[in-house]
Formats: structure tokens, sequence, C-alpha cells
């Protein structure tokens, strides 16, 4: 019994740790996205919107991990963003869609 609870204790760590360095992971790609977009990432953070297992290209399980977070593109407004890392690589990341205001006319 003893040695199970430690067990248990020991994956929590390793869990807990884990998800640390993929929340730094997360952080720094929302950053570096926003910047490459001449955004600006909000409160510099990232928020965990689920946690999941999943399988990579080469049929691995791995622990999916979805993030959410808040950009402006005015400095006036909110606005919501998201990224999935596999791992510790982000597979998908979303800043929506933008609108480019031109003020050349067409005609």
């Amino acid at each position: 019994m003893e040695i199970a609870g430690i067990l248990i204790l020991a994956a929590a760590a390793w869990l807990w740790l884990d998800s640390l360095k993929a929340r730094e992971a997360a952080v720094a790609a929302a950053r570096a996205a926003c910047d490459a977009e001449g955004l600006l990432l909000l409160d510099a953070t990232v928020s965990i919107a689920s946690l999941r297992l999943a399988r990579d290209d080469d049929g691995r399980l791995r622990l999916q991990r979805a993030y959410d977070f808040e950009y402006s593109d005015t400095g006036n407004n909110r606005k919501k963003g998201s990224l999935v890392l596999l791992g510790h690589h982000v597979v998908v990341l979303n800043v929506g869609l933008r609108l480019v205001s031109d003020s050349r006319t067409l005609h």
C-alpha cells in the first residue's frame, strides 16, 4: 500500500512539472505568434482549457493540452486565441480572423 502511495505521488509530481514546462512552451508560442502578426499578447499568459491523451505521428501516446489566451490587435480590445500542444510541440495555433482595413479604394 505504501509503494502505491509513493508511485501516485511521483506520478502527480511528474505531471505537475511536465505541465509547467508545457505551459512555458505555450506562452512562448503564443508570444511568438502575436509578435509575428503584430498583436499584443495580453496578460503575458495562457490558461489551460483541456488535457487528454492523444497519439503523435509515430503512434506514441502523449499528453495533448489545449490552452486559451487573449490578445489585442488595437490595444483597446480583447480577442480570444488558442493553441494545442502535443507533448511540448505546437500542433495548432489560432489567433482568429482579423479584418484589415485599407484606406485605398478599388475603383
